[in-house]
Parts: structure tokens; sequence; C-alpha cells
């Protein structure tokens, strides 16, 4: 189409074809005297306007040779203005009289108007070059909106001529703007009506071409300050990770300033210079930004793309890069909204897609990740597992991206992955979210489902443990972690709600429960019962009670004491449990029996108060003591609420 709308515009455009620019007017015959007063006006006028456009010829041997017309007296360039719109109109008028298309005066003009667009061609020409700064796209870009009609059309226009024009023209340029984007603005208007001019003269490819040429290259310039290379796919996909996390972090730096600012404000710029043509400002932009447009959106869709692309922790660069793309959708959508320059939007809109794929194809493959451990190794004392820990810090930083991930999940719902639904329905409650947001809805579900993997997992790996308790302490402190991790996390705990914690909390506290009952029951029952005080047992009998009770103590002692309760406040509470099924039975038994029977006492190894110091280090996963029942002994202790003697 930018082909087309090319060879449309300049086929007129050269010197030799002018007349042809002016075709003959088809309206009613005038009279012949009306028909010379006519000619005598216009051949006045191109008389008129000989004297200033031959001074400004760039090929006199004069100063103005080498002199800018707009930047030497800017009274000059509107006169000058002035003076070839003038001339187009005598020549139009001229022409149209065709008995006298031959005329000398015509013959004149012409010669002129070659001079007028050859210096004009000259000062667009040194504009575009010598003013980089006051056209450069930031510049440009702080015109949040330019005005249609150039204040340098309005000085032209204006029927005063007497006030001060460069300060006329800079308050024109806008009172509500900085003495850069002053500037910037008057730079810009003089470009317009040169623009403008040329074009409405049949000189518009002379224009446009210098145009074209000096503004690709300051976008292609800046899009290489800006770090967008061209690279082969090939070796893009031989890049390590690492590398290309770099360069993502790079390119949303970079694709930020480019759009915002670069391609913004060169699109600005085409705009008002060629605000009279939307078809030439089509073609131009076509040809400064199609390609740097395709280049800057080509990085995204590689990534997408990259071989080996599925490691879950990719994820987040991924969603970065997604974020990042679709921030600057609107205003890339509006900014190549010509048909000429789609590509650029396609190509965006197709590296978005295509990284929500790539985004979901990492969740599903954190799913399997976690279903796949095959890690062996037990923890120590039934303490947190490594997969417990890795698996939370994933879920509890994919709940800060909950914006790109209830974009990508409602497309791809719970549902469509292939689950126990059984195990889903009873083991598993959706959230409910006050605002009820569909899509928070299906980030909530699957960051549930993901954490319930997990928690099934575990339960499979606490199978290893051969000793029950173990397997019951492991799920406690994992569970615990799990659910601590979710209550510490802002996002996470929005995403999943109070329901979903106050349910695992019961589901830990059934799993203390539990643990209590299996390591704990031997020493419960070997614990003296708690009897009359009339009624007394004999001496024998109370020596094989003590030493029943303290064997299965030691027993059980040694092994919990390499147990580990990761969270403080379980930990105390698992302790005040069972000292108070403990202490108090003993503490009874104690005093009856050992203040009157003296020859009992050198049976027993502690005393009630050491019972409760005993139990205060449990659980910190430091073996104590092991094998002699003599070496117990104790360095602290923790009020578990019994009265000490």
């Amino acid at each position: 189409m930018a082909k087309k709308a090319k060879s449309l515009l300049f086929s007129s455009s050269s010197p030799k074809s002018l007349l042809s620019s002016f075709p003959s007017f088809t309206s009613l015959p005038a009279s012949p005297l009306n028909q010379t007063f006519s000619q005598s006006m216009m051949e006045e006028t191109v008389e008129a306007t000989e004297s200033i456009i031959k001074k400004w010829d760039p090929n006199s041997p004069s100063y103005t040779k080498i002199t800018s017309l707009f930047s030497h007296s800017r009274k000059e360039a509107k006169e000058f203005i002035r003076c070839v719109r003038d001339l187009r109109r005598a020549m139009h008028s001229l022409v149209s009289q065709q008995q006298h298309s031959q005329s000398s005066k015509l013959v004149l003009a012409q010669n002129l108007m070659q001079i007028a667009m050859s210096r004009l061609e000259k000062e667009f020409l040194q504009i575009l070059s010598s003013n980089r700064d006051q056209l450069d796209p930031e510049s440009v870009s702080a015109h949040s909106s330019i005005s249609s009609n150039s204040e340098f059309e309005e000085v032209i226009q204006s029927s005063s001529d007497d006030e001060d024009d460069d300060g006329h023209e800079l308050k024109k340029a806008g009172e509500s703007i900085n003495q850069v984007e002053k500037a910037s603005a008057l730079v810009m208007s003089d470009l317009k009506v040169i623009a403008e001019t040329m074009i409405s003269c049949g000189y518009g490819k002379e224009c446009i071409t210098s145009y074209k040429s000096i503004r690709k290259s300051i976008v292609d310039e800046g899009l290489h300050l800006l770090g967008i290379e061209k690279f082969k796919i090939s070796r893009f996909n031989r890049m390590d990770w690492g590398v290309v996390e770099i360069m993502i972090k790079n390119w949303i730096k970079a694709a930020k300033i480019g759009v915002t600012t670069l391609f913004r404000g060169e699109k600005l710029l085409c705009d008002h210079v060629f605000s009279a043509s939307s078809t030439i400002r089509e073609s131009c932009f076509y040809e400064i930004a199609n390609e740097a447009g395709l280049n800057l959106f080509r990085l995204p869709e590689i990534v997408a793309n990259k071989e080996n692309k599925t490691q879950p922790e990719r994820i987040f660069k991924l969603m970065d890069l997604y974020t990042a793309t679709s921030d600057l959708w609107p205003e890339t959508e509006q900014i190549f909204h010509f048909d000429s320059v789609a590509a650029v939007k396609t190509l965006a809109l197709s590296s978005m897609k295509k990284l929500k794929i790539s985004i979901h194809t990492c969740l599903m493959e954190l799913e399997k990740t976690i279903q796949k451990d095959s890690s062996k190794g037990l923890t120590h004392g039934g303490g947190i597992h490594k997969l417990t820990r890795s698996t939370m810090s994933f879920i509890s930083l994919l709940s800060q991206h909950g914006t790109v991930l209830s974009e990508i999940l409602v497309e791809h719902p719970l549902q469509s992955i292939t689950v126990d639904t059984r195990l889903l329905e009873s083991y598993f409650t959706a959230p409910i979210l006050e605002d009820e947001n569909i899509n928070n809805h299906e980030i909530s579900v699957h960051l549930a489902w993901l954490i319930l993997v997990l928690l099934c997992k575990l339960d499979m790996k606490a199978e290893s443990y051969k000793d029950v308790s173990l397997s019951y302490l492991f799920l406690v402190n994992n569970t615990q972690f799990v659910v601590d991790a979710v209550r510490s996390t802002t996002h996470l705990r929005s995403l999943l709600g109070d329901d979903w914690l106050n349910k695992h909390e019961a589901k830990v506290r059934s799993y203390v429960a539990n643990y209590e009952n299996a390591a704990w029951a031997y020493v419960y029952i070997a614990l003296p019962e708690r009897t009359n005080s009339t009624i007394r047992i004999s001496q024998e009998e109370a020596k094989t009670r003590f030493k029943k009770f303290h064997v299965a103590f030691e027993e059980v002692y040694v092994k919990q004491s390499s147990c580990v309760i990761s969270d403080a406040k379980l930990r105390d509470e698992l302790k005040v449990s069972i000292a108070k099924k403990l202490v108090p039975g003993y503490r009874e038994f104690y005093d009856k029996y050992l203040r009157q029977e003296t020859n009992i006492e050198m049976l027993v190894r502690f005393k009630p108060d050491n019972l409760e110091n005993y139990l205060s280090d449990l659980f910190h996963g430091t073996v104590i003591f092991s094998g002699s029942s003599s070496s117990l002994s104790s360095s602290s202790c923790i009020s578990l609420g019994c009265v000490r003697n």
C-alpha cells in the first residue's frame, strides 16, 4: 500500500512536469477585458516575487548561497514563503488562460519556482540535519498534542507585521511549555510550512525523500543506543538462560523508551510535518519505523519460542516480558495504526500470545516437577523438606504476579488439567473471594491446587519414615510451614482466603495430636496411676512402677530428642501438652513414696523438676544424651504450670 501511495504521490513531481500540476479551469468564458486585467495582475505578481526569490538562489555567488534563510531572518523567510505561494497562484492563473501558456512571464515564473524549490529543499534538509536536539523524539514527545495549524502559518496570515517576529512566534509556540519545547515546536512548524509549500508546488518527492532518509537514520541509531540489535534465531537458541535473562531485563527498559519516546515522538513529528496528507504521513512513517518496530518486538517472540523453555523457574522472566509488552500494547496499537505498519502490531500481539502459552507451560511443568520429585533423603528429625521450601517460595512469588496469571489461567482453567477430581472435591475447596472476580477465582484455584499437589507428595514422603511418630512430625512441620508461608504472604493469603487457612491449621493440629499419641503413649501408659491418698501399694510394687516409668521415659526421650519442630509457638504448645500429662501424676507418686521410703529414693533417677527440664530440651533437633540413663541432665527449663518443690 505504501509503494502504491508513493507512485501516486510523485508521478508529477519533477520540474519538467511543473506546468502539468496546474490544470485548466473549467468555468464560464471570461470577457476579454477581465482576462486582460487578470493576466496583468498575475504578471505583476510574478515580477514582485522575482527579487526576493532570486536573492535566495542557492546557486548565486552571494552570501545567501551559504546562509540559511530561516535562521538568518525569520521575517524574510515568511516573506519568501508568501512569494512562493503568490507565484504558484499566478502560474495557476496564467496556465488556465491557455492562449498565454507559453508567455515569457510564465517561463520566468517557472524558473523562479525552480529556484524557490531548490532553496526550500536546501532549507528543509538543513533544518532536519542541524536541529537534531530540537527534533529528538524525547523533545517531540513532550508535545502531548500538537496543533494542526502551524504557528508559522498563523504568522504568515497575520495582518500585523509591526511587532517583533521572533517573540511573536515563540509566544505562539506555546506559553505552557519550556524553552526547549518552544524551540522544538518552532523547528517543527518550519518543517511543516516548507513541506506543505513544496508538496503543493509539485516538489513533494525531493522533500519527502530527505525527510525519510534522515529520520530513519535517527530511529535506527536510537534503537542501537538502546541495545536493540538484530541476531539470528539459531544463535539465540544456543545462549544460556542466564544471558537471556539479562537480555530480557535490558529489553524491558529499552522497549518502554523505544515505544513511548522514540516511536511516539517520530509519529508526532511525522503527523505534524505532513499533516496536510494522510497518504504522505503513512508512507513516511512506514519507511522510517516499520523495520525498526519489527526489530524491537522480535525478542519477545524469540524468547517465547526458545528451545527448552519449559523449566518452571523461567516463568518469572517470561511474566516480566509479557507484562512489559502488554503494558506497551495500547500505545503500540495507537502508534502503528496505519495499515502499512500493521505488521508491527501483529508481531507484538503474536509475542504476547506465545508468551502466555510459554507461561502456562511453565505452570504445568511446576506441577510435574512436584509430582516427580524423587529425592530419597529424609529430613533430620522430621524437619522441613527442601521441596516444601522451594515450592512455597515459588508459589509465593507466583501470587505476586496475579494480574498476569489471571489473564492466562482464565484461558486455561483447572478443569482442563488432568486431575483426580474426587481428590479435588474431598480434600480441597476452592477459595471464596469477596469480589467474586472470575479471573482471581481461577488463579486462587490453581495456586491452591499446586499446594494440594505438594501436600499429597509430602504425605507420600512421610511414609518413608520407619517411625510412625516421625512421619506425623514431618507432616506437622511441613504443613505448618505451608500455612505460615500463606499467612505471611499478603497476595497469597488474599487469594486463598481465611477459610483455607483455618482448614489447614486444623489439619496441623490433628497431625500434632497423632504425633503425641504415637510417640508418647508408651510413657503415658507407664505412668503410675493416680490413687486415693489413703491407699498404699507395697514397696516392691512402687519400685516396679518407678522402674517401668523410667525405662519408658528414657527410651522415648532418647528417640524424640533428635526431633525438630520448627515453629516456636507450636513447639512450646506441644511441650506443655506432654508435660501436663506426665508431670502432675509423676509428682504425686514421687511425693507419696519418696518422702517416707528412703530406700526407694536410691532407685529414682530423676525428680519431677528434672522431668520438666528434660521436656523443655525437646524438639530442637539436638540429642541430649544416648544410652546411659545416668547422663540425663538438664540445662534449661520452661514454665509448664506445675508446682515445684
